[in-house]
């Protein structure tokens, strides 16, 4: 891993207007991924952190510094960000909604790449396409076939392959196994570590599942409540929990 941090977040705040006031989703969070990390952000559910990734990839509104490769992001145009998008995805929990059902399994992978590599020939989609779901696991000759003919894992499969055809450099990852059964999840597991070291991306880790985290990431950020109570590496969050959220959260998963 390099020194030289890929995205940086400075003392970042995610905001809700609801009726009674505001709600903090997220309270002045700063950190750093590097190229080739797994940054972990852990929490019980409605502790921020699914709002702190939307944030990070400005899908919903945030407030504070967001530097992509050294220059900042959270100030620039749709328009201007536009470029970057490609580098900057995210696969979503929920492998059955997050896929469209009218789509093929070639249309969805090729979505992507023409929005954003929009000068390529349809040979040279086609082709993406093919690496993409070699890469993952599925067979190219599957192209022609729709989301409800694949199981759960296939379907988390595709949604990896859809990311994966854009070659980006940071990934953020919510609760991308949540939905899997223990044994499909290990495969997720092995195949996320396997395209990283392929590929020298980034992820930034989303999940409630600690034997998950403790399996796949670098470090780890736990929130409560919007507000970060404990980071460090993993081997110190896990086997040396200073917070008592933390040890809390240990202990029910029966990781202490």
């Amino acid at each position: 891993m390099s020194d030289q941090p890929l995205l940086s977040i400075r003392n970042l705040s995610v905001d809700f207007d609801v009726p009674g006031g505001p709600v903090h989703a997220v309270r002045q969070i700063t950190l750093d991924i590097r190229r080739g990390e797994t940054v972990a952000l852990v929490g019980e559910s409605g502790s921020g952190k699914t709002s702190l990734g939307l944030g990070i990839l400005r899908l919903i509104e945030s407030e504070g510094p967001i530097l992509y490769l050294g220059k900042r992001i959270d100030n620039i145009s749709t328009q201007e960000l536009k470029p970057l998008r490609k580098n900057l995805q995210i696969v979503f929990q929920d492998p059955y909604s997050s896929l469209s059902p009218r789509l093929s399994l070639r249309d969805i992978v090729a979505e992507g790449l023409e929005l954003h590599e929009s000068h390529l020939t349809p040979e040279e989609v086609d082709e993406r396409v093919r690496q993409a779901l070699e890469e993952v696991g599925l067979d190219p000759e599957w192209t022609r076939r729709y989301p409800h003919e694949f199981s759960g894992g296939q379907r988390q499969r595709i949604s990896l392959a859809r990311v994966q055809v854009l070659k980006p450099t940071f990934v953020i990852l919510d609760e991308p196994t949540s939905a899997l059964d223990m044994s499909v999840q290990a495969q997720i597991v092995d195949l996320l570590r396997a395209l990283q070291q392929k590929h020298k991306m980034s992820y930034l880790f989303i999940s409630h599942d600690l034997a998950v985290v403790r399996s796949l990431c670098h470090s780890v950020i736990v929130m409560k409540d919007g507000d970060v109570v404990e980071s460090g590496s993993a081997d110190d969050v896990f086997h040396r929990p200073q917070a008592p959220y933390t040890q809390e959260l240990l202990a029910a998963a029966m990781l202490a």
